[in-house]
This record gives structure tokens, sequence and C-alpha cells, in this order.
């Protein structure tokens, strides 16, 4: 059965499963005014939200967080934590005020020796905060209030990079938090966001509860605008309530039993957007890219011929309807390295991926490359179904061009772990995973996590790529908006080259919710604003 014809017979299923009587589920809490219910994307198995990459440590840190800075709905750096700042030495000196009413959940009050540690920590995960701390000569602790960056040369982009909004998140921790390694977890969680964790309350792959933190003093200026502005929590609390099977999930929020669906699939948003008591809407118009992420420390992805030859397999349109469903209003094909919404998006080589697939050409060219039939290792992700639905894809594509696939589906969180191991593929690490870069990670060189070429210190995957390293320094250095964009051509046909990912699609993932709830702020989800009209 083709793909498209198995989607097409789950929407079926999903219709009838919509129609079946009103089912309890366990943890599900009756409707209340003052409590949101939501069903999240998967379950909350990792916490630290600068440790990973993963979305829902994300989502999970910004109601228990808080920046220093903000993004805006136009991509404008608004102060959060900040005061204000004052700029010396042509640039390369800044001194930054935190705000008053700064106060952490355990009652003590967010101080400079708090935002240091935290700001070093991120930046070892980050490849944003790794440019920022390349360019930085001294971060230093003023007073209670106040600490500086001396520069080694101007870096305007600092409040965006200390306020980024894509993963990992720049999150201001208690100093005893931020000393953690950041290659180790944090697992107590104690921020100044507008909620506190409930760790009494955490049923591990299940439920997470978060209430109201009366101690928070939301920002005293801007508007409410993506991650800037004040934050308002109106409910007292914030239950997340993890519903892995589809059905499952638009029954609960069909009947009452949740409030906000974070991540409907796509066979089921026709229904959805029947239902009178349903409203559906995008809030990240900047998408995610879907992309095939390569092992380079083994074979055979350590042979750039072989990862070259895939782009001739990958067909971005049956990646995304496996993801999205077949509404093109969800998903974009012709997709490169950066978002389809930013003004550094490029069709520069993108003829290799929107030239005609010849599967058996591929095969052929993977065999003249030095292919030995290695163990092809790929990680799908059973509590993703729009994630798994990718990596099947890419099973199959790989099977097709004659490689020998071992296709391994485990949960969110042991996937993430696991991609993290350097072990060989056949002493259980992996040969290629298949996720999303969200949102304005995707906008610039200065975030993309695909394009870092720096070895050891590169995202999952680790690959050393000189010339990509260069581009991507370069474009720091550039000195206007054209500039910036002759050099991310370069990065994309570049990439083309290295290979260190492919790129499989924009996706743009609609959020379900009963009918009522407003205030919903741009790009992810996030609760503070969150009310019922």
């Amino acid at each position: 059965m083709s793909l498209k014809l198995s989607r097409r017979s789950f929407m079926a299923a999903g219709a009838a499963t919509l129609a079946a009587p009103t089912l309890a589920r366990p943890g599900l809490a009756t409707a209340s005014p003052s409590v949101l219910r939501l069903i999240p994307e998967t379950d909350l198995s990792l916490f630290d939200p600068v440790w990973t990459t993963a979305t829902n440590a994300r989502n999970h840190g910004y109601l228990v967080f808080d920046t220093l800075w903000g993004q805006d709905d136009d991509n404008v750096m608004q102060p959060q934590m900040v005061a204000g700042h004052v700029l010396e030495n042509d640039g390369k000196q800044w001194t930054i005020t935190l705000r008053d009413g700064l106060k952490f959940h355990d009652g003590e009050p967010v101080r400079a020796q708090d935002v240091v540690p935290s700001i070093r920590r991120f930046c070892a995960r980050d490849a944003f905060g790794q440019a920022l701390m390349e360019a930085t000569d001294e971060l230093s602790v003023v007073d209670d209030k106040t600490f500086r960056f001396r520069l080694k040369r101007p870096f305007p982009l600092l409040p965006n990079a200390l306020g980024k909004p894509g993963t990992p998140m720049p999150c201001i921790m208690p100093e005893r938090l931020a000393l953690t390694s950041p290659t180790k977890q944090v697992t107590e969680m104690v921020g100044s966001g507008p909620f506190r964790f409930l760790k009494d309350e955490f049923v591990s792959g299940s439920r997470a509860v978060y209430a109201r933190f009366d101690g928070y003093v939301p920002c005293p200026h801007g508007k409410a605008s993506f991650t800037a502005g004040p934050k308002v929590a109106h409910f007292e609390r914030v239950e997340w309530t993890s519903i892995p099977d589809a059905q499952t999930a638009a029954n609960a929020l069909v009947q009452g039993e949740a409030d906000w669906w974070q991540t409907p699939t796509g066979d089921l948003m026709p229904m959805l957007e029947a239902n009178s008591k349903i409203e559906t809407k995008v809030l990240d118009q900047a998408g995610g890219i879907g992309v095939l992420r390569f092992n380079f420390l083994f074979p055979p992805f350590d042979n750039p011929a072989i990862r070259r030859a895939l782009l001739g397999a990958v067909d971005q349109s049956e990646f995304m309807i496996a993801s999205q469903g077949e509404d093109p209003r969800y998903w974009k094909d012709k997709v490169g390295v950066f978002s389809p919404a930013s003004p550094m998006a490029t069709d520069v080589g993108i003829g290799v991926l929107t030239g005609k697939r010849d599967l058996e050409k591929v095969k052929r060219e993977i065999a003249a490359a030095g292919y030995k039939g290695e163990k092809v290792v790929i990680l799908g992700t059973s509590d993703y179904p729009y994630m798994n639905a990718m990596a099947l894809v890419a099973a199959d594509m790989l099977q097709k061009v004659g490689m020998n696939v071992d296709f391994q589906a485990e949960d969110w969180g042991t996937t993430v772990q696991r991609r993290t191991s350097r072990k060989s593929p056949e002493n259980g690490g992996w040969s290629i995973f298949v996720t999303y870069l969200n949102g304005t990670n995707n906008y610039d060189p200065a975030g993309q996590l695909g394009i870092r070429g720096n070895g050891d210190k590169a995202w999952s995957g680790w690959p050393n790529m000189p010339k990509l390293e260069e581009l991507r320094q370069a474009w720091f250095e550039a000195p206007d908006l054209a500039a910036q964009r002759k050099i991310c051509e370069q990065i994309q046909q570049d990439v083309w080259q290295e290979v260190p990912y492919i790129p499989l699609g924009c996706a743009y993932f609609p959020v379900a919710y009963r009918k009522g709830l407003v205030g919903m702020r741009s790009g992810f989800v996030q609760f503070y604003d969150v009310r019922w009209a």
C-alpha cells in the first residue's frame, strides 16, 4: 500500500474514532476556569532547556524560566529581565542592568551572580552563544544588578544571542544550578518565570503540572509579542497530559477533556476544523525544517560521496505528506537551508533536491562511492507520530537504494539521549535520525544547528567542515543585508557538497483548541496571556 493511501485509511479511522462515545482518560482533570489543560507534543522526559534541543523542554522552560531579552513578532529584541544597557568603547563593552522585582521561585532575588554563570552554561551548548563567547574577552559581575561584557570585537547581535527563542533556551537559573556542567542535565527546576514546576505532581511519561508564581513581576514595558513584553499568567495551573495516540487525543479535545492540543496530526485536521467547538491556528509562521541528520563518525556516512548521492533520492513532498498530511497549507517543499520566511532563504543549488528522482541511479552511485553493506541504524520516535512518519519514509527510501537498514523506534526522550552517543551503530549508537529544526533557529546562520562544522562541539553528528565555519563567521562580520545574503548562498552551496543533513521540507504546525480560548502568542506554545474570553 502506498504511503498516501495508508494515510487516507488512517483519516477514515480517525473519523470513526471522533464519533465514538466519551471515555474518561487517566490524568485528565475535569474542566475548571482556573486550569489550562494541554495535550503536549510528547511527554516531558528532559527538563533542562539548556542541555537539550528538544522543543518540549524549551516550552517547559518558558513556563519556569525567563530570559534577558525577548523577541517580538517583528524579530526585534526587547528587554525582558533587563532594565537597560550602556554600550561603550566603540561597541566592545556592554554594561547591562537587571530590572527591579526579579525573584526566583525559592524567594531569592535574581542577581548578576546568577546571570553570568547562566550565560556561560547556555553559550557552551548553543551555536549562537558560542559565537558570542568567541567574541568575548571577559564576562564579569559588576554588582548584584549589573554585569558586563568586554568584547574582542563589536558583536551587535548580543541581545539576539541572549534572547533567542529557539533551542537551547537562554534561560537564567540560580547560581547553584547554573554552575552545573553544561554536559550534565539540571533536574531541579527553580526559575524566575511566571509558573512554578510542581515536582510532587509530576508523573513520568504522562503528566507535568505548573502553578502560577505569585512573586512574578511582568516586564513593565512593551506589548505581549512572541517572547517579548509583559507575561501575565491568567490560569492558576497549567496541566500537561501526554496522549501519544492521535485519535485518543482528538477525542479528548472534542469531548472537552482537554483545552488545547499542541500537535494534531494532518489527517485529523479536516475533522477538527469542521467541529464547531474547536478552533485551529498555525502559531509559528517560521515553520520547522525537517532534517535527515547523518553521523559523520562511522561508515557509511563518514563518506561524503555517499551523503551526496542520497540528495538524489529525497523527495521532500513525500516526507511532508507523511508528516503533515496532504493539505498544502501545512507544508512546503523545495526548501533549502534557511526558513522560507527568512530573507536569508535562497534557491541556490536547490536542483539537487528538485530534479528528477532516480533511485536506481542513486543505488549505483552509492555502490560506486564504496558502500560495503554497513548497517544503517535509523532512529524513529514512537511517541512523535509526525516525526516517526518521516523516519519511516527515510527507511523505505534507503532500502530502495540498496542500504542495509535497521529501523529502531523509541520514545522521544530515549531518542534524544541516544543521539548524543558516539558509540558505533553496532554498539548502541546510530547512523541517521530525523527531526525538525524549528522556528527562528533557521532564519540565519547564527542559530542554525545543522550547519555547524566544529567537530566535537557541533550538534549530534559531529561534522568537521572548516569552510562552513569560515562562511558562518563571515556572515557575522558582513556589513549589510546584501552581503549576508550572498554568504548564505555560499553556505547553501557548500551544504550540498558536505551534506551534514538533507532538508526534508518545511512544516507549519497547527494547534487545535477549545473555542473561547484566546490570547495565544505567535511562535511556539506559551502559557501566559492565554485566557477564556
